[in-house]
């Protein structure tokens, strides 16, 4: 006869067994995740799964941060594992990814030809201070990826913050950045359908060598296109137009073809200059230069969809450099880069997604701008001045000799200057109401359409780059020659265009924010001896208590056993 008892154990196991493999089943098919930190720091946002759902074969990374590192970077090399790590999870086994130490080579030689080459692909360096046996040691570290996919490769830097920011607060900045950037470095990688970017041209814009490394710097995710305006009709055919640094006045037909772009769901970025500095008479030293208005018939159009350029032009104490010449050595004169408050820095960013994390970028003779009423806009400052700047009325007299005649307390209890704005929504036609200009077609005449947004920023130099002295050819923009520095105008760019092309795009992962939990130094000095002792202590104190406790609990259960009367 069959053991009832043993026949129930069997069955309940088999029930067991069969319900962990549903439920396993269930799960691979039902895939979910849940995050329960408080900052969503392990939640990919949606745009960034459906690129890793979609990859149809592997994409390599190769990460180069390994290594005895301080431990902040230790936190924000193990913040990249968990990123890619949650990649994996939409994607599979098509990301697959390394850490490699680039300092590790079989010599001096070899090591410095790799750093030689990661710096050739566009990874890089860092310089870092560390403790080493009670010694100050510097060691360059590489916090970046390569992104390869199907024979194409993507340099990725991850350390992003700006200079205003702490060293801790620039890695909080770089984790918060990580999904994007390693997001965009894939997209790029897989050669999506390249979106296309149109180059305005027809008003003495800025000449292509000066534009040549925002140019390249474009092309390595849109198709560029020089568009001349007045040989085309209809600008529909791009996601996006680009307008740096006109210097002659926009006819009313132009306007027009921009408008209507604008009101049927077209993106439009200006980089404009209201005012005429010549920079070689203010750098001459000969009494320098008048900085004078010019009319480019742009106040109408960015009037009426909710923007206004300030023809004036603004100075930071906060502020880049130019070469002055301070003296002569001999027959040679003697150049020093000195502060000039009309070349701002700019390191004072709004929350949005455009400038999240944006290092400090550079200006040049930069004016205002302001926001006016236009119903159904939405309507946002990006970039201000510090809270050390002012601004002129122009004409101005500007002179590099006023260099050394800056009184600071005129900068005194000024407040932060917008320089660059953007507007978004169902834009209205400013021919809404008005005569169309002659030539254009009033069979194609749109009063209101899709959602457009437009950039506007009062400094046409922005985007400008410069000819290298030695080199003698274009250098990337946003690049210093004198003092070497890297600033970030060209991320500006490529961020406000992967916004306004694609805003629901992986640029919303920059929205991600992760707070600092700094632990209280002076509270941990003070409490030190407290909580050594207490956890030293404690653990022997629950112990010899469970000992005892336990040892009552055995004596008054044998001591009455069999004890009876």
């Amino acid at each position: 006869m069959v053991n009832q008892k043993k026949l129930a154990a069997i069955l309940n196991l088999t029930i067991i067994v069969l319900m962990v493999i549903l439920l396993n089943q269930l799960a691979f098919r039902y895939f979910t995740r849940v995050d329960l930190t408080e900052d969503k720091r392990y939640t990919i946002k949606e745009p960034t799964k459906e690129l890793l759902k979609e990859l149809d074969d592997v994409v390599y990374i190769e990460v180069y941060l390994e290594g005895e590192l301080p431990a902040g970077f230790e936190r924000f090399k193990k913040s990249i594992r968990e990123t890619l790590n949650s990649f994996q999870v939409y994607a599979g086994r098509n990301i697959q990814y390394n850490f490699i130490d680039p300092s590790i080579a079989a010599s001096t030689q070899a090591r410095n030809t790799f750093y030689r080459r990661l710096v050739e692909k566009g990874i890089q360096p860092t310089n870092l201070f560390d403790n080493e046996n009670g010694n100050r040691v510097e060691k360059l570290i590489f916090p970046g990826a390569l992104i390869s996919y199907g024979g194409t490769e993507v340099s990725v830097n991850l350390l992003k913050g700006s200079g205003g920011q702490t060293a801790e607060q620039k890695l909080n900045t770089s984790i918060e950045n990580l999904e994007y950037e390693l997001a965009s470095g894939v997209k790029q990688a897989l050669g999506l359908e390249r979106p296309k970017v149109g180059l305005l041209k027809g008003h003495d814009e800025a000449d292509s060598v000066y534009i040549a490394g925002i140019t390249n710097l474009i092309a390595e995710r849109y198709d560029v296109v020089d568009v001349d305006i007045s040989e085309i009709q209809d600008l529909s055919g791009y996601d996006a137009i680009l307008d740096i640094q006109p210097k002659s006045a926009f006819s009313d037909l132009d306007l027009y073809k921009l408008d209507q772009y604008l009101v049927r769901g077209g993106n439009v970025l200006m980089f404009v200059d209201p005012v005429n500095v010549n920079i070689d008479s203010a750098g001459n030293g000969q009494g320098g230069t008048i900085a004078v208005p010019i009319d480019l018939n742009l106040t109408p159009f960015l009037f009426k969809h909710g923007l206004r350029i300030n023809a004036n032009l603004v100075q930071d104490l906060n502020a880049g450099t130019y070469p002055v010449v301070v003296g002569n050595f001999g027959e040679d004169p003697q150049i020093k880069p000195l502060q000039w408050p009309f070349f701002p820095l700019f390191n004072n960013y709004t929350d949005h997604e455009i400038v999240k994390g944006l290092g400090v970028s550079l200006g040049k003779f930069v004016s205002t701008v302001d926001t006016v009423l236009s119903q159904g806009i939405e309507k946002r400052y990006l970039i201000y001045t510090s809270q050390y700047s002012r601004a002129l009325n122009t004409p101005l007299p500007v002179d590099i000799n006023d260099m050394r005649d800056i009184v600071e307390e005129n900068f005194v209890n000024q407040k932060p200057l917008p320089v660059a704005a953007l507007n978004e929504g169902n834009f209205t036609s400013m021919y809404a109401n008005r005569f169309l200009p002659a030539g254009a077609d009033k069979a194609t005449f749109a009063v209101s359409g899709e959602k457009g947004k437009l950039l506007a920023m009062g400094d046409g130099d922005y985007l400008i780059n410069d000819i290298g002295i030695r080199q003698n050819r274009p250098l990337p923009v946003g690049f210093d020659q004198f003092t070497q520095t890297q600033y970030a105008n060209g991320e500006f760019l490529m961020n406000a265009l992967s916004y306004m092309i694609n805003d629901q795009g992986i640029i919303l992962a920059k929205n991600k924010e992760i707070k600092i939990r700094p632990l209280d130094k002076i509270q941990i000095q003070e409490e030190k001896t407290f909580w050594q002792a207490l956890n030293l202590i404690l653990p022997l104190v629950l112990l010899i208590l469970f000992g005892v406790i336990k040892a009552f609990i055995r004596k008054k259960k044998y001591t009455g056993f069999g004890n009876y009367k």
